[in-house]
């Protein structure tokens, strides 16, 4: 499997889209001034793939809270992964899987304690979540790294093997 972590800018973001929309492996954007799930669902007409988000979790931005980002999201747009960039990556991870369920949340690991927690509707489709740890690209077992990285005018891809 490949992904591609496109990292951008809100004002390069429709010139993006073309780039985007031609790629075969999914695409997770990441906007660097500014909130990246607002912007994807700013443009979310203009992609014709399905594709993921790569969210910076952090005491500002919990893995809760991100958690309901990617499940409103998921309800806007063809959403298929997310990756949870994080100094406890795994951790966070864990948390936003857990929360994105129909199903009662009781979780407890080196982040959250999560007792009776609901984040009602689940995602309209499965969405896999992915940790990353600064290296490396994980999920149910499952292990990228990056292969290589490209400079573009509106940003820099990286591409996960």
């Amino acid at each position: 499997m490949e992904l591609v972590h496109l990292s951008t800018s809100l004002a390069h973001l429709d010139e993006a889209t073309a780039w985007v929309n031609e790629q075969t492996s999914p695409v997770l954007v990441s906007l660097d001034d500014a909130d990246t799930v607002v912007g994807a669902a700013g443009v979310k007409d203009q992609w014709r793939v399905a594709l993921g988000v790569w969210l910076e979790v952090d005491e500002n931005y919990v893995a809760s809270m991100c958690a309901r980002d990617v499940k409103t999201l998921s309800w806007l747009l063809d959403l298929e992964h997310v990756v949870v960039s994080a100094r406890h990556a795994q951790a966070n991870a864990e948390v936003v899987a857990a929360m994105l369920s129909n199903d009662e949340v009781n979780l407890v690991n080196d982040v959250a304690t999560i007792r009776g927690a609901f984040n009602r509707p689940a995602p309209a489709h499965p969405v896999r979540v992915w940790s990353f740890d600064g290296e490396t690209l994980a999920s149910d077992g499952e292990r990228l790294r990056a292969n290589s990285t490209s400079r573009l005018a509106f940003g820099e891809a990286t591409f996960f093997v």
